[in-house]
């Protein structure tokens, strides 16, 4: 809530809005319950796309928990914490497209009908948690950092189930690995953004 005193109101930052830290408990929630979902169901389907998400949905998990921890904190412990999820990221696409290419190399294909249900599944969790975040996706880099997460994950798993009607076409595996490639692409570029923006706030934050 706003406090006002000598008839002048001084409204909190997003980041220490209560409602704020009520979205990011929530997305919490929803993030790790959806990393258990993807990794057996992942592990079943023997898809990489479904595994990559997965990963990303416990990475954010991690995320959303450090942004809870810095909340209160200083414009530099934020900033670091955003650099610390920045690097995250990058490891992330890293490891994806590791996972794409030991995919185009094997060759075998994925199930198409559990990649397509949790596909799904996984979309309607992060488009209820990128719609939660909307408003606060002009804070700073780590409020951003969250955003960006959020909507990377929701474009994924349209290109998941895309990949799984690609899969059910042609019994190939190559729709399966070219989603996760693309996955690490837009983790890539995501990370990009939120570090740049990150090291602007460690420049300004005072010492």
């Amino acid at each position: 809530m706003a406090c006002c005193d000598d008839h002048h109101c001084h409204t909190p930052p997003q980041h220490m809005s209560p409602v704020y830290r009520r979205v990011l408990i929530a997305a919490l929630v929803i993030n790790a319950g959806m990393f258990g979902v993807e990794v057996v169901a992942g592990s079943l389907a023997e898809s990489k796309a479904l595994l990559a998400d997965a990963l990303d949905f416990f990475g954010d998990a991690a995320n959303y928990a450090i942004s809870l921890y810095v909340l209160g904190m200083s414009l530099m412990w934020r900033a670091r914490a955003a650099l610390f999820k920045g690097f995250t990221m990058l490891l992330f696409a890293l490891w994806v497209l590791g996972e794409a290419i030991r995919g185009l190399l094997a060759g075998t294909p994925p199930e198409p009908v559990t990649m397509g249900v949790v596909g799904m599944l996984a979309l309607i969790a992060n488009v209820s948690v990128a719609l939660m975040l909307y408003r606060f996706r002009e804070g700073d880099s780590n409020m951003q950092s969250v955003w960006i997460c959020s909507r990377n994950d929701a474009i994924g798993n349209v290109a998941v189930m895309l990949a799984a009607g690609g899969v059910a076409i042609t019994h190939n595996a190559w729709p399966d690995v070219l989603v996760a490639a693309g996955m690490a692409l837009l983790a890539l570029s995501g990370s990009i953004q939120i570090l740049r923006q990150a090291r602007k706030e460690l420049a300004l934050a005072p010492a």
